[in-house]
């Protein structure tokens, strides 16, 4: 902008190893005094026209226009609206009966209403196909996000996760029980056999309101993220030529920027390299402004962006190989995809070592996913103890079982085990929840939990929690649904007026002070439907854990181990216990060098 700025530039070549880093054009943008001065050489009426009147002129000749097309574009399948209807209700049939349960009813009625009305089915119907399709190939696939909030998605095989409330069901006559037994999630409901017919009835229900994901009034635009085996991605983006046709779909853009301790180390190799003496505080005043300048482009891990048949991409955004490299066959699109995911459906097709594990298991064992009962009471154990896995605490160096678990394998997450001793389902999502939050456990949940003051179960975990507490306090459910965005995205104190008058609403329906104070420190919350997806797989493969170890190990030494050490590993006990000090004394160090540089 300003002649003073081309030290940036000088800067940001020389980071990129330019020889000519230090020769620059003077490319600042010119007022109008300083381009009649370049002129100047024309005389002083003939310089004014070229420099004022004639560039004004020209700007007047152009009308506004866009370069690109500002149009909602969503593709089109024909007849989805119908297909999403038809195979939502045959397979509520199928589990539910030919008279379905007035409340599986009402939830479908509204939630079809909704999707259909405000032209969502389409997203639906290519992310049935997409899971249908991976899912005949052998392959499980996981739901992200809030999309398990929707019974339709359930229904309709695109989420494994049952959003209605508690509830039992039998497999052989239909019947169905939604009793409130006092339980949150179906699959801690107590064994029950069928009053009708006698059988085993089945256990199900996470109880998470539909409004999470698609809006109060359900007409938010739906975000469905999908988990894919890592080994089975690359299929399932292929698929989506399939669906749409060839030349439709392209891989989401992304830009890398330069990152804040990138930019600082441009300016102190800079000038290090040319011997010019700097200080600190210019260093860091010239690093802000290198900050977040483009650095290269990319793309996006799992996005795919869809163009509806009988439109260019070329009228959204302009293409490319990633980083410019000829011999990549990928292409993406140049604009970051956030600056045209108002105008095309953007699908995320991720991948995920999950779903791989359990086609492991499967492979090895013969047990499908859905087999694995998650009401196991060994699996359950883990989490509280090490029992079911017939060692001692003191021999694996932890109190609960759950090393190699998703979820909860981590110090933290069984740090977080070992303060709250999970029995049940609610609480394995609820400590999910907690510890993908931010702000939510650490000096918030687990002090209130510590000092006495709340259970797990009283705790705020999820996003959802909030809303279904202040409904049930008395709180109009239009305000609940407020406070709960409000509290999830970390805006409780960001706007302190429109919070004082959610606190006024709280109060006045007897919401207790510690609740409040909690909601106020919240950054960013979870969504339960997320949250369950996790635990439900992390449960699956927990049975294996317990019940077929040998097949547990050789599904995670090959697929989620990817750095060990064989040396250590297969030279007895002592030789990787010692090891496992050796790290952990170099953990310890590593902590104690952070936390003197802090005090300095």
């Amino acid at each position: 902008m300003d002649p003073q700025d081309e030290i940036y530039r000088r800067i940001l070549e020389a980071g990129q190893k330019y020889d000519d880093a230090d020769n620059q054009a003077p490319l600042y943008l010119r007022t109008t005094e300083e381009m009649l001065e370049e002129f100047k050489y024309l005389g002083e009426e003939k310089a004014y026209e070229v420099v004022v009147t004639n560039t004004n002129k020209i700007a007047d000749m152009c009308e506004q226009i866009s370069p690109i097309s500002p149009e909602k574009c969503p593709p089109h399948i024909p007849g989805c609206e119908e297909d999403i209807k038809n195979i939502a209700y045959k397979k509520a049939h199928e589990l539910y009966g030919e008279e379905l349960p007035e409340i599986v009813q009402t939830r479908l009625d509204k939630e079809l209403n909704s999707i259909i009305s405000n032209g969502y089915s389409v997203m639906y119907i290519i992310a049935q196909k997409l899971v249908w399709k991976s899912n005949s190939d052998g392959y499980i696939v996981g739901s992200r996000g809030s999309v398990g909030s929707s019974l339709v998605a359930f229904m309709t095989g695109i989420t494994e996760v049952n959003s209605l409330t508690p509830h039992y069901l039998c497999p052989n006559c239909k019947y169905s029980d939604f009793t409130d037994y006092g339980f949150q999630n179906g699959f801690d409901l107590p064994d029950k056999v069928c009053p009708k017919c006698g059988h085993k009835l089945n256990k199900d229900g996470m109880d998470i309101p539909f409004e999470t994901f698609l809006g109060f009034n359900g007409d938010k635009e739906p975000d469905i993220d999908l988990n894919f085996s890592g080994e089975y991605q690359a299929k399932a983006h292929k698929y989506t030529e399939v669906i749409f046709g060839k030349g439709t779909t392209f891989k989401a853009g992304t830009i890398g920027t330069v990152a804040e301790k990138t930019a600082f180390g441009y300016v102190k190799n800079y000038f290090e390299e040319r011997h010019i003496p700097v200080n600190n505080a210019e260093i860091k005043r010239l690093s802000v402004g290198c900050t977040g300048i483009k650095r290269t482009t990319g793309q996006h891990p799992g996005g795919i962006i869809v163009v509806p048949k009988g439109r260019e991409i070329y009228e959204f955004t302009p293409v490319q190989h990633p980083a410019d490299d000829p011999n990549s066959d990928i292409i993406t699109t140049h604009f970051d995809y956030h600056s045209i995911d108002a105008n095309l459906l953007k699908l995320d097709i991720l991948g995920h070592d999950d779903p791989t594990v359990i086609r492991m298991l499967q492979d090895l064992t013969g047990i499908a996913p859905t087999q694995v009962p998650l009401d196991d009471k060994e699996t359950m154990s883990i989490f509280n103890s090490t029992d079911a896995l017939g060692v001692t605490p003191e021999q694996i160096h932890s109190q609960v079982g759950t090393f190699g678990i998703p979820e909860y394998g981590t110090k933290f997450a069984r740090g977080m085990l070992l303060d709250t001793k999970p029995t049940t389902f609610d609480e394995l999502i609820r400590l999910s929840g907690l510890s993908h939050g931010t702000d939510v456990w650490l000096g918030n949940a687990q002090t209130l939990i510590e000092q006495g003051i709340v259970t797990l179960q009283e705790a705020i975990c999820c996003r959802d929690d909030i809303m279904i507490y202040l409904i049930k306090k008395g709180v109009p459910p239009d305000k609940s649904f407020k406070i709960m965005e409000t509290v999830r995205k970390g805006k409780a104190l960001k706007d302190p007026a429109k919070w004082e008058e959610f606190k006024a609403i709280m109060k006045e329906h007897d919401v207790p002070d510690w609740y409040i104070k909690s909601c106020e420190k919240i950054k960013y919350m979870f969504p339960k439907a997320h949250a369950a997806a996790y635990v439900t797989n992390a449960f699956r493969i927990a049975w294996f854990k317990v019940h077929i170890p040998l097949a547990y190990y050789a599904a995670y030494y090959s697929i989620r181990a990817k750095a060990f050490d064989a040396e250590f590993m297969i030279n007895g006990k002592e030789r990787a216990k010692n090891k496992m000090k050796e790290i952990e004394m170099k953990n310890q160090k590593k902590r104690g060098n952070k936390s003197r540089a802090r005090h300095v």
